[in-house]
């Protein structure tokens, strides 16, 4: 894998994971109501949580580009447009951007949080539809595709991991910035703004191969 797609693909997603979501929220109610000793379980939770949805993704992608280049092709250009398309809407909506309400946990094993983090992670039908999306524009049809898609999720999942233990950790601070309504609009716009130069970049590349 071309080491500057890379660069970029670990760029757009720590962008994309820096802003709370479902998995991050949960993560934060865990480590506000029982403490630190959440982080490691709930953080590999995520990680197996994004492992199973990126695999599942991956998994018709690859079918897809078994059975038709073409096919594969147009996904990509559809999924690049896709991925403008959310970062336009993410910014736009940057104004009204809460935080929202944190989840209610109850004091749990290790074992179930893991658990739960993963289930909340691995189920959530918008992840697996934007790994379709987004996980095409760094895959090249024509190279083998098994070391690129170990090389993407590997790196994602690790990304993630390390993203929800730092949230962990650093939780009460980490809440009572985040939760400020200008610190919200700008993260949120950042991570629109990563989505549409994304989009934008990855197609304009692929041109101009």
């Amino acid at each position: 894998m071309d080491l500057g797609i890379w660069i970029t693909f670990v760029t757009a997603s720590m962008v994309l994971l820096i802003i709370p979501g479902p998995t991050i929220l949960l993560v934060l109610s865990y480590a506000n109501s029982q403490g630190r000793r959440t982080a490691l379980a709930t953080a590999l939770g995520v990680a197996v949580g994004d492992l199973i949805a990126m695999t599942a993704s991956l998994a018709g992608l690859g079918a897809l580009v078994l059975a038709s280049a073409t096919a594969f092709t147009v996904l990509k250009w559809i999924g690049a447009a896709y991925l403008v398309y959310l970062g336009v809407k993410m910014f736009r909506s940057a104004e009204g951007a809460t935080l929202g309400a944190l989840a209610q946990t109850r004091n749990e094993s290790r074992l179930r949080m893991f658990g739960h983090a993963a289930t909340v992670t691995a189920l959530n039908p918008k992840s697996i539809v934007f790994f379709i999306a987004f996980v095409p524009q760094f895959v090249t049809a024509d190279g083998p595709l098994l070391p690129q898609f170990a090389i993407l999720t590997a790196t994602f999942v690790a990304l993630a991991g390390g993203n929800a233990i730092i949230y962990a950790l650093m939780a009460d601070r980490v809440r009572q910035k985040i939760a400020r309504q200008h610190v919200i609009k700008w993260v949120t716009r950042a991570g629109g703004t990563a989505l549409v130069l994304m989009g934008i970049v990855t197609a304009t590349v692929r041109r101009s191969a």
